[in-house]
């Protein structure tokens, strides 16, 4: 089997070696158990599941939590000849019974749908007709109250192994701490499990840090050391992309701006631009990125503090996926916690309350700490990382006093 798990590798996917792990996780999965997969942003999360999905007889279900994310993996699978569709309610009604027939036909190897579309009645009883191969649960850290972004419909899926008890389970997630593996684990009632946890540390990307002072002059700056390379921003709030977005280009920037209060034709449409080298920069909330395949990113700036080392990392995760050298700036102000606070404050959810707050706490203390920012990292997501200087970050190349302190 692993043997023409390679000739799919590289007659459909056109790479010539799997990446660490890849392969042990695969023969885990095509020997029917259920598998936990923490790999980074850009470790090839999605090739675990695609290739046992054609060696498998059957069809294999992937729960993913967006429709722009399933859009985009069907759309790549396609145009690799991979028989594969997703069934939500952005597509017309015909499209949706000619995806279901095709299904129901045998002439699909992968299913993508939300948890919500998955779990309804209806919907389980398409299934149980089909009897499916094997469920993947893409960004499993929905699932837990511990993970950074938290989904309720996702704990729906909990019922997966009593409704399909000889289904295999596999949640893959590039960020999840010890408290959120453990929890995934549980909700899923995973039985005969193989734990794959590839290392969290990203050598080839510089991690930096400053005080915010004047951040439009300090993103210009910034910027002037990467003309015409492909970079995100990240900003808090729409209106700060909005302002962002439009200050940038009357600077003579080429840049776009993505956020949930665009049409959606319009996100879809700047996110192309982008993957397609047609615009250099997106200036985005949060909504912008996963899934995202784009290998050339070469710079990631945060405009605002993120809520919490999780998202943070996967944002920065997003920077240098082919390898080459890549920069990460967060403009830190602590007066960006506020605006964060706030929103802290809303949720009717104690539990949830309490567990942000720890975050933000976790990200603050991050922020302001005079330790190797890659060491924080790492050891944050319960890896053994003992190297306490990288020579990468902004730490470890300053002296302590004058690191995350200077204005540019």
């Amino acid at each position: 089997m692993l043997s023409k798990a390679r000739e799919i590798l590289k007659n459909t996917f056109g790479y010539d070696a799997f990446y660490p792990m890849q392969e042990d996780i695969i023969n885990a999965v095509l020997s029917k158990k259920d598998v936990l997969v923490i790999m980074p942003t850009g470790g090839g999360k999605s090739i675990c599941y695609q290739i046992p999905a054609l060696l498998n007889e059957g069809l294999t279900v992937v729960a993913s939590p967006l429709i722009s994310l399933m859009k985009d993996q069907v759309d790549g699978l396609l145009e690799n000849g991979i028989p594969a569709c997703y069934l939500s309610s952005s597509i017309s009604a015909e499209e949706y019974a000619q995806n279901r027939n095709l299904i129901l036909d045998g002439k699909i190897k992968l299913l993508y749908a939300a948890p919500e579309t998955l779990m309804k009645d209806n919907f389980i009883s398409f299934l149980k007709n089909i009897k499916p191969a094997l469920f993947a649960i893409d960004e499993a850290h929905c699932i837990s109250q511990w993970g950074h972004d938290f989904r309720p419909e996702y704990r729906q899926l909990s019922r997966l192994k009593a409704i399909f008890p000889g289904t295999p389970v596999m949640a893959l997630t590039a960020t999840a701490t010890k408290t959120v593996r453990e929890d995934i684990k549980k909700s899923l009632e995973m039985n005969a499990l193989e734990e794959f946890i590839a290392g969290f540390n990203r050598p080839n990307i510089f991690i930096e840090i400053r005080n915010k002072s004047n951040p439009f002059k300090q993103t210009l700056e910034f910027l002037s050391g990467f003309k015409n390379q492909s970079g995100i921003i990240y900003c808090f709030s729409r209106n700060q992309v909005d302002e962002l977005y439009l200050k940038l280009t009357a600077a003579g920037h080429s840049a776009l701006p993505y956020h949930a209060g665009l049409d959606d034709k319009i996100r879809t449409k700047n996110q192309e631009a982008f993957t397609k080298d047609e615009v250099n920069i997106i200036v985005a909330t949060i909504a912008f990125g996963m899934g995202i395949n784009k290998p050339d990113v070469r710079f990631v700036l945060h405009y605002d503090l993120p809520k919490n080392i999780e998202s943070y990392y996967q944002e920065i995760g997003r920077a240098g996926r082919d390898g080459l050298p890549s920069h990460c700036l967060l403009l830190y102000n602590f007066s960006d916690t506020r605006k964060i606070q706030y929103f802290i404050d809303e949720k009717e959810n104690p539990s949830l309350r309490n567990i942000a707050l720890k975050q933000l706490s976790d990200m603050v203390r991050f922020a302001e700490s005079d330790l190797c920012r890659r060491y924080m990292l790492i050891t944050y997501f319960g890896e053994d990382y003992t190297i306490q200087k990288c020579d990468h970050c902004d730490t470890c190349v300053k002296p302590a006093e004058e690191s995350s302190k200077d204005d540019i």
